[in-house]
């Protein structure tokens, strides 16, 4: 099955068993080409492996201590930082594509956590009910509700309201889609050819608002128009 159809194959299941990392190294593979998606999901399998303690803060322990994973501010726009093979390859990416590792890699070990797209900053929150959120970016930091406001209007700037609803779990294949939004609003969205791919994965997403279906289906036409 190629990367598209095995996407589009992920995004249907139900929403919770929605493999991120799975999802994402097809997205990669489209930048990519040549991509063997199940061995990059197999060295996130050895990554769990590495893990010494089966708990949350293990897990951040790993990958923002020992691994040294980290947020990358000097080029912090570049595309590689959304292709979860460049991320384990460099160490390095941004919020959202540290958190789909924190969570794949976690779920390996038996550990729920989950994806929590804050606007402007994406987040993750260990299953359990505790009123604590991590951040990958800034090294796996922990946040109560507190810190997690003071990042939302560093980020957004103090015009912008804050809502208790933007630390809620995000459903997974929304968190794909904020992967392509991000894809496409970046410089390789400039590229007729990417972002013809970009928004054909988009569009294959569930679940999406009629409006931005309709939105998404005339960018690809135009997209396509202009690319043929």
């Amino acid at each position: 099955m190629d990367a598209r159809k095995r996407f589009a194959a992920e995004v249907a299941a139900p929403d919770d068993l929605v493999r991120l990392d799975l999802a994402a190294l097809c997205i990669a593979a489209h930048a990519h080409p040549g991509l063997d998606v199940d061995a990059w999901c197999r060295r996130v399998d050895d990554l769990a492996a590495g893990c010494r303690e089966a708990t949350f803060d293990g897990v951040r322990e790993h990958l923002f201590g020992r691994l040294r994973f980290a947020g990358d501010r000097e080029t912090y726009d570049d595309p590689e930082n959304s292709f979860l093979d460049s991320v384990l390859e460099r160490r390095k990416g941004i919020p959202i594509t540290l958190s789909i590792l924190v969570i794949e890699v976690a779920r390996r070990l038996g550990v729920t956590v989950h994806p929590v797209g804050m606007p402007g900053h994406f987040l993750v929150q260990p299953a359990g009910g505790r009123a604590v959120w991590c951040d990958p970016f800034h090294g796996g930091a922990l946040l109560g509700p507190e810190g997690c406001r003071a990042l939302f209007a560093a980020v957004n700037g103090p015009g912008v309201p804050f809502r208790g609803d933007h630390l809620s779990p995000t459903p997974r294949r929304l968190v794909l889609a904020r992967v392509l939004a991000n894809l496409e609003r970046g410089p390789l969205g400039r590229h007729p050819r990417h972002l013809s791919w970009m928004t054909a994965l988009h569009l294959s997403i569930p679940g999406l608002p009629e409006a931005e279906r309709e939105r998404l289906r005339d960018r690809l036409a135009g997209v396509r128009a202009r690319w043929n």
